[in-house]
């Protein structure tokens, strides 16, 4: 799931730029490169910040305009218009960030560092502002992008599989030697990214140090309010919270897997094979929640099926996600919102399906994307979705500079919080449910939601410290891949399933990599959702076990979260987390406290087995 402003649309133009969280402190200079001062001065860089939130604003409006027409009406007039837009925009947004970066030497009120860092952090990868390497960068993104995008896997001449034909694939096979050839096939369409992707770092790597970023890296880190290289820190320090959970899920399927497959493919004192859960990167594993799932752990209905009992179209879907978030005090929607966004798919265009909220012109033309299917797994999205929505009109009186989320964990991390709420409880509240299933129902619940949610931490981490790794030059492109593996191992107990080398670029098969989105977010997503809604449930007077509150009709809880979204990014992140949860540190305990019933679970499961790898 996505949103769509313009800090976040940005992300996938030709110079990916994504207005994201910065310090607003001294600690950024640790990790920055002393520019050139100018003869520059506060009144000119205020006089600046005006003149350029002018521009960006008008720019957004064309640019989601146009990008909102294309997602709806895929035509190649419309592509043409929306990368047309998206150039103007880039362009823009190069020129003002290394603008910005002319007053790095200044003394400056924090507020107008704070601007100043974020436009000056706008830019994913920062271009050289050598306008032959300038060229060159852009020319790079779009192979990568491409090299991806059309990516597919022949067999023979005649018999060619797309991604989304290899991940359905995945999804359901249990054939060992069919799942194997699928995960080395989609590996054969990143081969060649890797020198595209070495000259991609090196260019990257001076455009940030014109910025005044020791790498790519350090910039990306310098977005979270805190020293670069302590933010990495605290990630770890985070995981370690997380891993004795993790391990004994990764024990527990590891152990089915075996009797699925043979413990002479899965051996019980290593990592998993990366080809047997369900997911092409192995990366979430509910696909392979029947190999696992606890015996009587149905929990007796199918939200599937209570939707269409209850005859509920994708418009009631809608509103009664609605009803959640107006329950809780906040205000209605706009009726511009029912009247402009997409919820099924037309049959006489192509649209993009992938669920989005989008906020047009940065006040209140608030909409959604998707083609909704009638199911419970949708409820739940239209939750997250809307989640998006409420979270951008909270912030949609500051300054254009600071209509963001916290960080840029936060905005996912708040939709998520909203769907953990969808409980069966919250189903009964609301007349879907006749009974809440008793808590011996509860371990299947909680074990399928385990196989996404907590199987995805390490991933959500690792990506980027591959990518820091390299952008420092701690890899070397003679060890990018073999550096991958290694981290792969380390954090997940995943390996290859057949051996791989240098003539392999692995990392480029995810999306992120080629696409130069930085993955941190997903990682923080994960956490603090669970914090946000073990701080919620308290807020609201909860008095059942964390996994079964919904904060559904508390305005008490509602208060308290509106008041953080109202902050957008204008403050630290840290303070925006304190004003819920009462503490400025990230705490994954609350995923522990969450999972406690699956975890002594796990532990009577794997006695006897040996854990780890």
């Amino acid at each position: 799931m996505t949103t769509k402003t313009f800090k976040l649309s940005l992300t996938a133009l030709v110079v990916g730029a994504s207005l994201s969280l910065t310090a607003c402190n001294d600690a950024n200079k640790s990790n920055a490169i002393p520019v050139v001062a100018q003869a520059v001065t506060a009144q000119d860089a205020k006089q600046f910040l005006a003149k350029s939130e002018q521009e960006l604003q008008a720019l957004y409006l064309e640019s989601n305009r146009a990008e909102w027409i294309y997602a709806n009406f895929i035509t190649e007039d419309t592509s043409e218009l929306s990368a047309a837009v998206n150039e103007k925009m880039t362009a823009a947004v190069v020129r003002l960030a290394n603008e910005a970066a002319k007053f790095n030497a200044l003394e400056l009120d924090s507020d107008t560092r704070r601007k100043l860092d974020k436009l000056k952090q706008a830019l994913t990868l920062a271009a050289p502002q050598d306008e032959a390497k300038n060229a060159e960068l852009s020319k790079l993104m779009a192979e990568l992008g491409g090299l991806y995008g059309k990516g597919k896997y022949c067999k023979t001449e005649g018999e060619c599989l797309s991604l989304g034909d290899m991940t359905a694939k995945m999804a359901t096979s249990r054939d060992y030697d069919e799942l194997l050839d699928l995960w080395q096939g989609w590996r054969q369409v990143s081969k060649p990214m890797r020198p595209l992707y070495e000259q991609q770092v090196t260019l990257a790597n001076e455009g940030a140090k014109e910025l005044g970023y020791a790498d790519t890296g350090a910039m990306w880190r310098s977005k979270y309010d805190m020293p670069a290289d302590d933010f990495a820190k605290e990630l770890d320090r985070i995981w370690g919270q997380v891993k004795p959970l993790y391990n004994s899920l990764h024990c527990h399927v590891r152990a089915k897997l075996g009797e699925k497959y043979g413990t002479d493919k899965v051996p019980q004192d290593q990592p998993i094979p990366a080809h047997l859960l369900g997911n092409m990167w192995a990366q979430t594993w509910g696909n392979v929640y029947d190999l696992v799932a606890p015996a009587d752990a149905d929990p007796g209905y199918d939200v599937t099926e209570l939707l269409a009992k209850h005859n509920y179209d994708e418009l009631t879907m809608v509103k009664g996600a609605e009803k959640f978030f107006t329950s809780m005090g906040f205000d209605p929607l706009p009726e511009t919102f029912y009247e402009r966004s997409l919820f099924t798919k037309p049959q006489d265009r192509d649209v993009q399906c992938h669920a989005s909220a989008w906020n047009l012109d940065s006040k209140d033309d608030l909409r959604i994307k998707m083609c909704i299917q009638r199911t419970g797994e949708e409820f739940s999205v239209i939750h997250h979705e809307l989640g998006h929505n409420f979270y951008q009109r909270a912030y949609n009186k500051l300054p254009l500079y600071y209509q963001e989320s916290a960080n840029d964990g936060f905005h996912e991390a708040i939709g998520d919080t909203i769907a953990l709420s969808v409980t069966p409880g919250y189903l009964k509240e609301i007349g879907l449910l006749d009974q809440v299933p008793d808590e011996s129902k509860d371990i299947g619940l909680l074990m399928k939601m385990a196989m996404d949610k907590v199987a995805f931490i390490p991933f959500g981490l690792l990506v980027d410290q591959w990518r820091w790794q390299v952008f420092s030059g701690q890899v070397t492109p003679e060890n990018y891949n073999q550096a991958w593996w290694d981290l792969r191992e380390k954090y997940q107990g995943v390996k290859a399933p057949i051996a791989r080398s240098e003539a392999d670029f692995d990392p480029g098969a995810k999306y992120h990599v080629p696409g130069n989105t930085p993955y941190t977010r997903y990682f923080l997503a994960h956490i603090l959702q669970f914090e946000f809604h073990k701080s919620l449930c308290e807020i609201a007077g909860n008095k059942e076990a964390i996994h079964r509150c919904s904060v559904y009709n508390s305005k008490e809880a509602g208060e308290r979260l509106n008041a953080m979204l109202e902050m957008g990014s204008s403050r630290p992140w840290q303070e925006a987390l304190a004003s819920v949860t009462g503490k400025p540190e990230m705490d994954a305990t609350a995923i522990l406290d969450y999972f406690a019933p699956l975890q002594k679970y796990l532990d009577e499961q794997n006695k006897g087995r040996q854990c780890g790898w």
